[in-house]
């Protein structure tokens, strides 16, 4: 009896634990084939002016007096009112200009780009040229083919006569200030690092240590100029050669995107790889404006109504399950890349 009890337990417990795998998996076969009819997420809308109001009232509720609270809400009703009178009158609502913010912080594989499309396909279905888009932008720049795809989404707000304004708080140096460049108008914070316009690549070679080794290492190609340099494979003077040319060419490329974009910039002397600060960058046409991003929307707080636009990826079952480990790796490694970028700004 005791073993046909014990028997049982093992076999209930069993049961429930083939029962919970087999869930499982039909979960995430179902979520797969879910994700393929729906969309990859959806756009969340913030009314930056509602939360500029409720930062206001918060402090006004408790620095001033009953007396004077009373006296602010009641002169605040009265002037709503008359707002709402006057705009019935004047169809006010309907010709305010609107400003459209959007955040970019940029990693070396400027991965922020797969919303940021998303972002701006939203907006370009509403926005007027009498509107404005502000990016936010904060990058150290990276890969070029990256950065080229991220400029070539912001110049789709620039084609359509939308006004662009781009913000940067911290860095927008090289990819990032190739984005930057775009923008009929770039405003910088006095300290931002803005600019190093050139182009860098470096790479080890193991070559001797593994000859030293006895350890042969093969690379077979079809084209002169498949593979110029390689890790592990000994480099050769015209490879060498080809490889700077390529760097040169991509540098004259990003020097005629910067002078067709800022033609009041002397390309010529700022192409050089280095960086300024915001004042430093204003003074040679870098940037056209020292400010803060925040204080830039504040002071259009009142005139115009500012939305902040977030593209938010739908999550997978797998994601919620803890199979992102992929993810969470390239993202780390990304960071750690950045990081190592930026190291020459610390």
């Amino acid at each position: 009896m005791e073993f046909l009890i014990e028997y049982g337990m093992f076999l209930a417990k069993a049961v429930t634990i083939v029962a919970s795998i087999g869930i499982v998996v039909g979960l995430i076969v179902s979520s797969g084939m879910q994700s393929k009819k729906q969309s990859e997420g959806h756009i969340e809308v913030t009314k930056l002016n509602e939360e500029y109001d409720d930062w206001q009232d918060q402090l006004k509720s408790e620095l001033l007096s009953d007396d004077a609270l009373k006296a602010e809400q009641k002169a605040e009703k009265k002037k709503q009112k008359a707002e709402k009178k006057a705009k019935k009158k004047t169809d006010e609502v309907a010709n305010k200009k609107r400003v459209f913010v959007l955040d970019f912080d940029g990693d070396i594989k400027a991965s922020a780009v797969e919303n940021m499309r998303h972002e701006i396909s939203a907006v370009l279905t509403m926005a007027k040229e009498s509107d404005e888009v502000v990016i936010r932008l904060e990058s150290g720049g990276g890969m070029v083919h990256s950065y080229g795809l991220a400029s070539s989404q912001l110049q789709r707000i620039r084609d359509r006569n939308i006004p662009l304004t781009v913000t940067v708080d911290k860095v927008a140096a090289s990819g990032g200030y190739m984005m930057a460049c775009i923008a009929n108008n770039i405003v910088a914070a006095p300290f931002a690092i803005i600019g190093s316009i050139g182009v860098v690549a470096q790479l080890p070679n193991f070559h001797k240590l593994l000859k030293k080794n006895d350890i042969d290492f093969e690379i077979h190609t079809a084209g002169e100029y498949k593979r110029t340099l390689t890790m592990f494979g000994e480099n050769t003077d015209n490879g060498r050669e080809k490889f700077r040319e390529e760097l040169e060419d991509t540098h004259v490329l990003f020097k005629e995107f910067v002078g067709e974009h800022r033609p009041e910039l002397d390309v010529a002397a700022v192409a050089t790889g280095e960086v300024w600060y915001g004042s430093r960058a204003k003074a040679i046409n870098l940037v056209d404006e020292i400010s803060t991003s925040d204080d830039y929307l504040m002071r259009q707080r009142d005139s115009a109504e500012i939305y902040k636009i977030v593209f938010e990826h739908k999550k997978s079952l797998q994601e919620k399950l803890g199979f992102a480990a992929e993810t969470a790796v390239d993202t780390a490694i990304s960071k750690w890349l950045s990081r190592l970028q930026n190291a020459r700004f610390w």
